[in-house]
């Protein structure tokens, strides 16, 4: 070489290859271990970005658009410690609701069954005059909707039908006069209510299911009390078990009233009983219900008689007197044949509670004292509620056939309430239509004929014209089994 001469330096070109080189292998060795990570590591937690959805407002309606930057949280965790993902982060929601909804309020009907009602909620308005429910929006929405609803349980009785608006914009709205914090049952009475039966099936059943969750932080709205003013007075001690609040005679109310949520209507499921998977707010059964009673009420018993504990023990049977029509003709020797069976047996007329709450609660009290209620089919039995657990019905049943509409009414909803059903179907010759009509006539030779004739029909001469004289020696069976249920508890 020559003096001062140096060794050759690399070419550009090889530079910029070897750099190619060294930088493939960095970017293969970072995949390599981002990979392993993400795989082997239990805290990293890979996210998608959220999906923008086209914020689609009505006319006049306008957007609104967060300024806020997302934050930005350090997803690195200690070894072990398992990621948490907030639920505090934004959820990006579709605007467009479906009819009936607002951004904070909703209407939800339900016009399935027996019965109509709606569940609305929001920012309610109630007017006792138009008898109107109305939900006003939180932003305009681009249709007016509007309901009917009879508020009794069953839509065919002939009460003032209330209407349920969902307004189109806040500007028609009338203005809060009452301002209320909890939410409301509005509820008609009339319809089939004068009669026993009807007034716990299609009423008070019903409320107890609509009510309940709310603990008695909720206000009662009543329609047509002025054709039922008793009918009030009667239950108030069953009112004032669901409520802690004077109730709103809706006939007679002016005011505007604001609530954040209104039930319109109660909703019959089943005939005096409840269906616990159809319960709003959580289940519910017809144990609870008669529990309710036997605590609004005072009831003292809460077992009846149990032979097996007791076996010398008479137990009580409670054999309901009727004293218009359709009664027992021969009651003194069926009180006998269920003493000489094993009970003691007393003979009471019920008259489904008087006018007063005391008299509801008294006759409460006095049929809670028997363990077995006994008595013709009619609303009287409806009395077997205040049995204690336990306990037996017997329901005799009228010739004619009416066996499935007996039963539809009483067997399973005793079942229902915890107690033991059983019932005695009345023969030709212990009817008293075999006297009054002959053997010939087709109500005695033909009841199927009676029934294709219509309810009327079937009311007339079987219900309204009927009598019964008991035959024991055939009855003897039914009373042997009610007290071997008994033993058996």
């Amino acid at each position: 070489m020559r003096g001062g001469e140096g060794k050759p330096g690399r070419s550009p070109k090889r530079q910029l290859n070897a750099g190619y080189v060294v930088g493939g292998l960095l970017m293969l060795l970072t995949y390599l271990v981002a990979q392993h990570f993400a795989v082997s590591s239990p805290n990293v937690v890979i996210t998608e970005a959220p999906r923008i959805v086209d914020d689609v407002k009505a006319p006049v309606e306008a957007a609104v658009v967060s300024t806020e930057a997302p934050q930005i949280v350090d997803d690195i965790k200690a070894p072990g410690e398992t990621a948490v993902v907030s639920a505090e982060v934004p959820q990006i929601v579709d605007n467009i609701k479906p009819p009936g909804e607002t951004e904070n309020g909703k209407v939800v009907c339900n016009m399935e069954g027996r019965s109509d009602t709606c569940e609305v909620d929001g920012d309610v308005r109630t007017n006792g005059t138009a008898l109107s429910v109305t939900l006003v929006p939180a932003a305009s929405w681009p249709e007016r909707h509007e309901w009917t609803i009879n508020p009794y349980s069953r839509r065919f009785a002939s009460l003032r039908k209330v209407t349920v608006t969902q307004l189109q914009d806040r500007a028609a709205a009338p203005p809060c006069t009452v301002t209320h914090d909890m939410p409301a049952v509005l509820f008609g009475i009339g319809g089939y209510a004068a009669n026993y039966w009807h007034a716990y099936a299609d009423i008070l059943v019903p409320l107890f299911v609509a009510s309940r969750r709310y603990h008695g932080e909720v206000t009662f709205l009543v329609s047509n009390i002025q054709f039922r003013p008793r009918w009030l007075v009667q239950y108030r001690a069953f009112l004032q078990g669901l409520s802690k609040y004077d109730l709103v005679d809706m006939d007679g109310d002016a005011q505007v009233r604001c609530f954040p949520r209104v039930t319109v209507g109660l909703r019959l499921d089943k005939e005096l009983s409840i269906v616990p998977e159809l319960v709003p707010g959580g289940r519910l059964s017809m144990a609870d219900f008669t529990g309710f009673l036997r605590e609004t009420y005072a009831l003292p018993r809460g077992a009846a008689a149990s032979l097996a504990w007791e076996p010398e023990k008479k137990p009580r049977l409670l054999l309901i007197h009727r004293g218009h029509y359709r009664r027992i003709l021969n009651e003194p020797e069926v009180a006998r044949a269920a003493e000489e069976a094993g009970f003691e047996a007393v003979v009471t007329e019920l008259r489904g509670g008087g006018d007063t709450p005391e008299g509801e609660v008294e006759q409460a009290r006095v049929v809670n004292s028997f363990d077995v209620v006994l008595g013709l089919h009619g609303a009287g039995l409806t009395n077997a509620m205040f049995l204690p657990p336990g306990g037996v019905l017997i329901q005799v049943v009228p010739y004619g056939n009416m066996e499935d509409i007996a039963r539809a009414e009483f067997s399973e909803p005793a079942t229902d309430m915890g107690l033991s059903y059983l019932d005695y179907s009345v023969s030709a010759e212990e009817s008293s239509l075999m006297e009054t009509l002959g053997p010939e006539h087709p109500a005695v030779k033909d009841p199927a004929s009676v029934h294709r004739s219509g309810w009327d029909k079937v009311f007339e001469l079987y219900l309204a014209k009927q009598n019964v004289r008991i035959n024991t020696t055939r009855f003897a069976p039914t009373l042997a089994q009610a007290l071997d249920h008994l033993r058996r508890q």
